[in-house]
């Protein structure tokens, strides 16, 4: 196994782990294994951990062997590139693989009788802690009940009523998955992208890499979250799409080298089709495009 496998390996078992809402301590118990032995197989440090513990891993965090090294190609060697050189795209959630969640702020401000302006300001104020995992969402929830006058109030709950699936990018994400390396980055609240996979808000396939702001500590368009998001993609700037509804964000990416495409949840299907056209396998590829 070469040094890319190895640490591909350790990227992905990350992956699942983060994917599974576990940190490292609650995996090495669920597993049985030793936090010093787990942290060196995420960085690579142990250059080839026995099948055995691979295993126990995966079942730790409820996926199967094949899904955790066999599926996803260690290495990367049998994805296709785009004849853009595209290898690998990252996906945002907000904006677009769900609409955005204007509408949790129209209820809140019936239900606070305080005007909808005043009520995205509170909300605002707050947002880039929460999704930095700076402030817990149990917190977040406190500070705006009170700026809004309420005894309380569950956010999640309110987001989770407000969005909505993109149509159009459920089966491209699916297509996606079976060809090119893919991976979310959001800027979102903690365990919001655990609840919308067990809903079917974000398609539900397997994610090489799943970058949560509030799980590394930083936001877009800050410059360290794009830097996570390319070391355990595994593949270099030019090969990495970033999709995005934030111009902010995009033009961040594009700064560092990415692919970057702005998405409007206003005229999906037309984001999407761009999205397709730009996904063009090289010539010596073959797979078929999704139509719709």
């Amino acid at each position: 196994m070469s040094d890319r496998d190895e640490k591909w390996l350790g990227k992905r078992l990350q992956a699942a782990r983060q994917a599974a809402g576990l940190t490292q301590q609650s995996l090495c118990q669920k597993a049985g294994l030793s936090y010093s032995t787990l942290a060196k197989i995420e960085r690579g440090a142990i250059k080839s951990p026995s099948i055995f513990t691979v295993q126990t891993i995966a079942g730790a965090v409820g996926v199967s062997l094949d899904d955790l090294i066999g599926l996803n190609q260690l290495a990367g060697h049998d994805r296709q590139r785009s004849k853009s050189g595209i290898s690998f795209i990252y996906f945002d959630i907000n904006g677009c693989l769900v609409h955005f969640y204007h509408a949790a702020f129209t209820c809140l401000a019936e239900m606070s009788g305080q005007p909808a302006d005043i009520v995205e300001m509170a909300f605002w104020h707050h947002n880039d802690q929460v999704c930095r995992g700076e402030m817990s969402l149990k917190d977040f929830n406190s500070a705006l009940a009170k700026q809004l006058k309420l005894p309380s109030l569950d956010w999640q709950t309110y987001y989770l009523e407000a969005v909505e699936p993109i149509a159009e990018m459920a089966e491209l994400v699916s297509w996606a998955s079976e060809h090119y390396g893919i991976g979310l980055l959001t800027n979102i609240m903690p365990g919001f992208v655990e609840v919308m996979r067990e809903r079917g808000f974000i398609p539900n396939v397997t994610y090489d890499s799943i970058i949560d702001s509030s799980q590394v500590h930083a936001i877009k368009p800050e410059a360290k979250i794009y830097e996570i998001a390319a070391e355990r993609a595994n593949f270099p700037p030019e090969e990495i799409l970033l999709v995005d509804d934030s111009r902010a964000n995009v033009m961040a990416a594009a700064k560092l080298g990415w692919h970057v495409l702005w998405f409007d949840d206003e005229n999906a299907a037309d984001s999407a089709a761009r999205i397709r056209e730009t996904l063009e396998p090289a010539a010596h590829e073959s797979p078929a495009l999704p139509t719709s």
